[in-house]
């Protein structure tokens, strides 16, 4: 038997950390040339100047959360059952209004939406983190909730399923179990 040993050659022992010292270095000058980051949060009022739907009832902050709170009819939740209870709040935490808000206000850490009956019993309300989305899944999830409002017949609920699916990889989510009977 034929055993060979291969030659690394010569070893280069301490040379990694003087590489790792300069890359740190180069890290540490880059990020203290970058312009400080406004981390102020809106106002209630200015938050809500974003969503502009006659369906919000009202947005306010708690802590770094924008809180979107929407009235869902009676009419929608009884014709369209637990689909579209599920649906309600990927309608808005998907909207412009939201991108936008957090584009503007890199305070905002997420963004809270609870869609309500019109006697303020929640139905659904879903998280969206600020870190979630990037401009191309941003435009994904914009393109579901058109396809969801715009479709009709079977394909329309064929696409308020895959909005809810894919609002449900993306955020936190909590459905009232009264609303998932139907």
């Amino acid at each position: 038997m034929n055993t060979r040993m291969i030659n690394p050659g010569p070893t280069r022992r301490g040379t990694a950390w003087p590489l790792l010292g300069a890359v740190l270095a180069l890290g540490l000058a880059t990020s203290a040339c970058r312009e400080p980051v406004d981390l102020t949060l809106p106002s209630d009022e200015t938050a809500a100047d974003y969503y502009a739907s006659a369906s919000v009832r009202g947005v306010e902050l708690s802590g770094n959360v924008a809180v979107v709170t929407v009235v869902q009819r009676a009419a929608d939740l009884r014709r369209g059952g637990s689909l579209w209870a599920k649906m309600g709040p990927y309608i808005h935490i998907f909207s412009p209004a939201t991108e936008e808000l957090l584009r503007d206000h890199p305070g905002v850490a997420g963004v809270r939406v609870r869609t309500v009956t019109s006697a303020d019993t929640e139905v659904a309300s879903v998280l969206l983190e600020r870190v979630t989305l990037n401009d191309i899944t941003w435009k994904t999830a914009r393109a579901h909730v058109a396809h969801a409002l715009t479709d009709e017949g079977a394909e329309q609920v064929r696409s308020i399923e895959r909005l809810v699916q894919y609002g449900e990889r993306r955020t936190t989510h909590e459905y009232n179990p009264a609303f998932m009977r139907r």
